[in-house]
């Protein structure tokens, strides 16, 4: 048997799994690295989080992927360096937090990547009949197994749209293993460049289960301030837009989208939600002039009101927690705006359950993989179309 198969066969039938998830979102902050022990599958997970950490990224590094970002046309040839690069890049930002933490490659079974998304095309934003749902994530996972030599999981978003999903939010699978708990009502809300929850009701109904994307979180704020405020990357502790007033024809304005009528679930992305959408509804409002405070009180708003409106129009009344987790939560202004507008909500973190706020997406990313490697299908019900029961991730072995 080819040795990579053997070891991974060997995995597969440990009692416990190390396995470290990794995750780089739309904001570009850093690869997040999560170290996690797994025992048992399905709905018996249980995962303790033995180390986390960001590993920033220079400001070369953000300008490379911003190039070929979200963007319709770009240079090919940058794709497919900078899909090579970025996996022996991660890889290198393992070797070197493994080094940190005392913690030797072999002790290591498995690395789940997400791997760096630049575009993210549902067959509702591009339009075109004859093509389907479409995302594309690069950072290649043979490049992280042969610069680790650790049997790597990676591009787990292409088999979710195979199947019949738009390949976005994975987040309902991880949630509903993670965080589901019978008798309790959850709302699991990540805030990071786009807004997405997952509805955990407490009957545990598989059929009622599902992710949705809602709307903006940080992009459009992150995005602005870049443009107007050189040197800084996104609004800290909401200090720009607490000096300004939001301006209620620009929010108007941004709100006027048939995404925000679409059904649940959804996903979107930075291709929409982009500084072009900004301009236009500033032309749109005649709000061209406003200071540059204004504009981002005017998006936080936006951004509050869509998770807002998202969350009544599920919840319908009933009494649900919502636990917090991504980069929005710490912007305080934006989560004053949301506890503002629904009333009777108790919004918490996920450190109360056991997962640190920040580190919540890359173990999402390692509970994959630990379900691919042992797990059985989920059945999520007929009704759940945008949810296939299906396992995720792609095998690279070391050599």
């Amino acid at each position: 048997m080819n040795k990579g198969l053997a070891e991974l066969f060997q995995v597969v039938n440990k009692d416990k799994r190390t396995i470290v998830g990794l995750m780089s979102g739309t904001s570009l902050d850093g690869l997040d690295i999560a170290l996690c022990e797994f025992t048992g599958h399905g709905p018996q997970t249980k995962m303790v989080l033995r180390e986390f950490a960001t590993m920033p990224y220079d400001t070369s590094f953000k300008q490379e992927v911003k190039a070929i970002f979200s963007k319709r046309q770009v240079d090919l040839e940058k794709v497919c360096l900078l899909n090579a690069y970025i996996g022996s890049f991660h890889g290198e930002l393992i070797n070197n937090c493994l080094q940190d933490w005392g913690v030797k490659q072999h002790e290591v079974d498995i690395i789940a990547s997400h791997g760096q998304t630049i575009y993210h095309a549902p067959a509702s934003l591009h339009g075109i009949p004859v093509m389907p749902n479409a995302t594309l994530q690069i950072g290649d996972g043979d490049h992280i197994a042969v610069k680790t030599g650790i049997i790597t999981l990676s591009d787990f978003r292409q088999k979710h749209v195979a199947a019949g999903g738009e390949g976005a939010p994975l987040a309902v699978y991880g949630d509903y293993l993670l965080f589901s708990e019978k008798g309790q009502n959850r709302i699991m809300l990540n805030i990071g460049g786009i807004a997405n929850f997952t509805f955990l009701p407490g009957d545990l109904d598989t059929k009622r289960i599902f992710s949705t994307d809602v709307g903006p979180g940080n992009t459009l704020m992150d995005a602005y301030v870049q443009k107007e405020y050189p040197g800084k990357y996104f609004d800290l502790d909401s200090d720009i837009a607490k000096k300004g007033t939001y301006n209620t024809k620009l929010v108007t304005a941004l709100l006027d989208h048939s995404f925000f009528e679409q059904g649940f679930p959804k996903t979107t992305g930075p291709e929409l939600f982009n500084l072009e959408y900004l301009e236009h509804a500033q032309q749109k409002s005649g709000t061209t002039q406003l200071s540059p405070e204004d504009v981002m009180a005017s998006l936080n708003r936006f951004s509050a009101i869509g998770i807002s409106d998202a969350l009544q129009r599920t919840l319908k009344g009933e009494k649900f927690e919502v636990f917090l987790s991504g980069g929005g939560m710490h912007n305080p202004l934006l989560i004053q705006n949301i506890e503002e507008m629904v009333t009777g909500l108790t919004i918490r973190n996920t450190a109360e359950l056991g997962v640190s706020p920040d580190a919540k997406e890359a173990v999402l990313f390692a509970t994959l993989a630990n379900e691919c490697l042992v797990g059985n299908q989920i059945n999520f019900g007929p009704g759940q179309t945008r949810v296939p029961s299906v396992h995720m991730g792609k095998i690279s072995l070391p050599a």
